[in-house]
């Protein structure tokens, strides 16, 4: 499993491979988990959608976590064909597929992918948005604007989507007719794919994740180090200290108010830390594999070191799905707001629900 290669050499049973058990074991115990995962990633990027625009999409971070719950949604969605496919060739080998398998599978692959770089952007300018006005609140809070952000949404889509083109246009249908039965059946077929997917590998699992971890990993120590501060200092100031100030250093009073983060402020640092942080473990498998790939040649879906390749990328895959569907629990636990909404929302369901029964 990968992301290139046709899918009937990727699955090809090689006895002399090593780590064949292994890749094997481990493909079929996280294989069945990827439709309840996505099913509740589904599921619950709707209820995040439904709860930002119910709560108001206002600022620069609920802005940026909307679009973060629409691009996790789609990259769910157009992932379902290449899963169904992956698991109905493991689990039956023998399935008479009615039309080409690789239709199925590179169909939206290419677009699920340029999704999910879309929502690695959006995490990385959230951390990197949140970090700046944690860390230079004066400076920057009037900086990022809801305009200024949506337009940087915009842009960010366009760019993951055009670095993705290549892998994307690559692939053709054509018909091609078999002699035996006289009959036309569509087929994929790609050109240049191995370059391709060698830029793509290059481009898009490397040298952007790479920036994008040091970026994300630099913020992340930014925000915990302020968090702890913030904390140390909300303790420490009671409202006597705060009086003090006003009356030993009355011009200091209005940049310490700016500067100190109050108790929601804290919390959307939480909520923006966990967030980052499961974006960078998600992203983590891939850029290993991808490095490897680059590094050893035989490293690949059909390569010596296929069926090691296959474990690794079923674990990459299952990472970035748990990635798309988990926000919602972080959200829940650090947003105040989005947690009133929630149950709000969800008291009027059982409202309505009830008084259905009870009409009955």
């Amino acid at each position: 499993m990968a992301e290139s290669g046709d899918l009937n050499v990727t699955l090809n049973t090689r006895f002399a491979l090593p780590y064949k058990l292994e890749g094997q074991l481990l493909v079929s115990v996280l294989q069945p988990t990827w439709p309840v995962i996505i099913f509740f990633g589904l599921l619950a990027n709707l209820v995040n959608i439904v709860i930002f625009i119910k709560t108001g999409i206002r600022d620069s971070v609920t802005t940026l976590l909307c679009s973060l719950a629409v691009s996790d949604f789609f990259y769910l969605l157009f992932a379902c064909p290449f899963v169904a496919t992956f698991i109905i060739f493991n689990f039956a080998p023998n399935w008479d597929w009615p039309f080409d398998m690789n239709i199925t599978f590179y169909l939206f692959y290419w677009p699920s992918f340029a999704m999910y770089d879309f929502s690695a952007y959006v995490a990385v300018s959230t951390g990197v948005m949140r970090c700046a006005c944690v860390a230079m609140p004066l400076r920057f809070k009037s900086v990022f604007t809801k305009s200024r952000t949506v337009t940087l949404v915009v842009v960010l889509f366009v760019f993951a989507v055009a670095l993705r083109m290549p892998v994307i246009t690559m692939f053709r249908l054509v018909w091609r007719i078999n002699p035996a039965t006289n009959t036309s059946t569509l087929r994929l077929r790609s050109s240049n794919r191995k370059s391709l997917h060698h830029i793509n590998d290059l481009l898009n699992r490397n040298s952007l994740p790479f920036i994008s971890f040091i970026i994300m990993i630099a913020c992340v120590i930014i925000l915990t180090t302020k968090l702890y501060e913030a904390t140390r200092v909300r303790r420490s100031h009671t409202a006597q200290s705060h009086k003090e100030i006003s009356i030993r250093h009355p011009n200091d009073l209005k940049q310490y108010d700016a500067q100190r983060m109050s108790a929601k402020d804290i919390q959307v640092v939480q909520s923006v830390v966990l967030v980052c942080s499961i974006f960078i473990m998600s992203q983590l498998p891939f850029s290993v594999y991808s490095t490897a790939r680059l590094i050893e040649p035989e490293f690949d879906d059909t390569g010596y070191y296929q069926h090691l390749f296959n474990a690794i990328t079923a674990i990459s895959y299952t990472c970035s799905f748990l990635n798309a569907s988990v926000n919602i629990f972080v959200y829940y636990r650090y947003n105040s707001k989005y947690r009133a909404a929630f149950l709000s929302v969800l008291k009027r369901k059982t409202a309505c629900k009830q008084s259905s029964v009870n009409r009955i």
